[in-house]
């Protein structure tokens, strides 16, 4: 599968970046059952599927090749990594990679796609984490607090995120000075030729841990369960996310945590609808209050109000109700409440009701009815 077309190892087995050893152990055992060919008997998709997972914990089990992976993706565990195969124009020699590797370390710059080395000692970021959360429609309406429950990665208070045992720490790796990847030269017939490489010495890292701190094992993190209390602002809709600044997993190298992002979602209401800030719903009226006008009880968000309906409502009129909407997001002004009438035609009427129901019909005609007459008058024409 050409790299392009290639899903994230880490996505594939469904872990974080600073998972351990054994939980990647745990999640590929997971991944693996699921997909077996065994299990999914003819399953073309479950296959290629299982191929992929099994490709991936190749990968991620093994240190060296974890590394190589970490700091420069597929091409970093790609079996002509840094040997200068793939030649230029159809035949044999270099690679631009190679080329990058020899212009920059003149020019302080890439060349022919070459990547920046990243120093593997720099500050980084944590990780954000991801999460769902369902709420009420008056929750999302006026907004409310929340208290989620999470489990992240934080900086092991025993070794103080080094990874290396009390008393210990960890020591530049004598290979690559610290820099995480090593260079080297080779001769061929156009000249000398430089390329890098992650070491193999210290995976990447720059730094070798003889005594690795109990606790998290070397890895400098820890997992825990943490209570995470969120702000959820008035007006959100369903769908939208919020972020809570470093709430996320920590940072490596003393750089600062990532953020906890929270997607809304909304339970559907009884008997509203929303859109934007508009509050929409339909009430029933009896056909007496549609004729002579009647003062309704209509519910609203904020609970119920009395609303008086003129004499002659037709089914389908839509009153609107001011201010009774959802809140604007950014706290400026509410929307509306519009409510749409339709007129309920009784049932299991008794004998007495049906004389005096047509009595009634009798003694309308049809004079009084506008548009059942215009009805009429376009379908003649």
């Amino acid at each position: 599968m050409a790299a392009e077309n290639k899903r994230d190892y880490y996505e594939v087995l469904g872990v974080q970046k600073v998972a351990s050893e054994e939980e990647i152990k745990k999640a590929y055992k997971k991944m693996a059952r699921k997909y077996h060919p065994d299990l999914n008997p003819g399953d073309k998709d479950a296959e290629e599927k299982f191929k992929e997972v099994n490709e991936a914990y190749e990968v991620l089990s093994d240190s060296e090749k974890k590394a190589r992976y970490d700091q420069f993706g597929f091409a970093g565990v790609d079996p002509n990594f840094g040997a200068g195969g793939g030649g230029y124009g159809g035949g044999a020699g270099f690679d631009f990679g190679d080329l990058g590797d020899i212009f920059g370390s003149f020019f302080g710059g890439g060349f022919g796609g070459g990547q920046t080395r990243r120093n593997p000692n720099a500050p980084q970021r944590g990780e954000s984490i991801r999460m769902n959360l369902t709420i009420s429609f008056e929750e999302a309406a006026f907004g409310c607090e929340k208290e989620l429950e999470l489990d992240r990665y934080e900086s092991c208070e025993t070794c103080h995120g080094s990874g290396a045992a009390p008393g210990t720490s960890p020591e530049t790796c004598p290979d690559c000075g610290g820099s995480g990847v090593v260079q080297t030269r080779r001769q061929t017939p156009m000249g000398v030729f430089a390329s890098t490489a992650p070491c193999s010495r210290c995976g990447g890292r720059g730094k070798i841990i003889k005594e690795p701190c109990k606790d998290c094992r070397g890895s400098g993190m820890v997992r825990r369960r943490r209570k995470i209390q969120a702000s959820v602002p008035a007006g959100i809709d369903n769908g939208q996310t919020i972020s809570i600044r470093g709430q996320g997993h920590a940072g490596k190298n003393g750089g600062p945590a990532g953020d906890l992002l929270v997607t809304i979602t909304v339970r559907p209401h009884e008997l509203f609808r929303r859109e934007g800030t508009s509050v929409l719903c339909e009430a029933p009226i009896t056909f007496p209050q549609a004729v002579l006008g009647a003062e309704l009880e209509i519910p609203t968000i904020d609970g119920k109000v009395k609303y008086d309906i003129p004499e002659g409502t037709q089914s389908g009129t839509t009153f609107r109700l001011k201010g009774k909407g959802i809140p604007a997001l950014n706290g400026r002004g509410r929307g509306d409440q519009y409510v749409t009438v339709y007129i309920e035609t009784p049932r299991n009427l008794n004998r007495e009701q049906k004389e005096a129901l047509k009595k009634f019909a009798e003694a309308v005609g049809e004079n009084n009815y506008e548009e059942r007459k215009s009805f009429f008058r376009k379908f003649k024409k």
